[in-house]
């Protein structure tokens, strides 16, 4: 079951962040890693990623590279210093929202 076109505006842009925060990862990486984390909720497609990684390396907060690997080059994406920051906010902002979503339909937040 897919999420991708139910989440709120931003968050896809939010958890690609959160992934890269971590290491820096290819397209397919980070679709496979979404879809791993979220046990298979979030589905993104290649054509909904990709733009959207250019949109975030156009707004400074990614930047990106190529890298051989076993023989391949792969683009690999990077999050930077503003990129860090973005995403502090927008985690802030989740946090408040999805508290609120859970205080109205009071549900247990773990």
């Amino acid at each position: 079951m897919s999420a991708e076109k139910t989440l709120p505006a931003g968050s896809t842009a939010m958890l690609l962040l959160k992934l890269l925060s971590e290491k820096d990862m290819y397209g397919y990486e980070m679709i496979e890693a979404l879809r791993e984390r979220s046990q298979n909720i979030f589905e993104l497609k290649a054509g909904t990623l990709y733009p959207l990684l250019h949109q975030l390396e156009k707004k400074a907060y990614l930047d990106a590279y190529e890298k051989e690997v076993s023989g391949k080059v792969r683009k690999y994406y990077a999050i930077t210093k503003e990129g860090r920051r973005q995403l502090e906010q927008k985690e802030g902002e989740w946090k408040r929202y999805a508290n609120a979503m859970s205080r109205v339909l009071r549900w247990e937040v773990q």
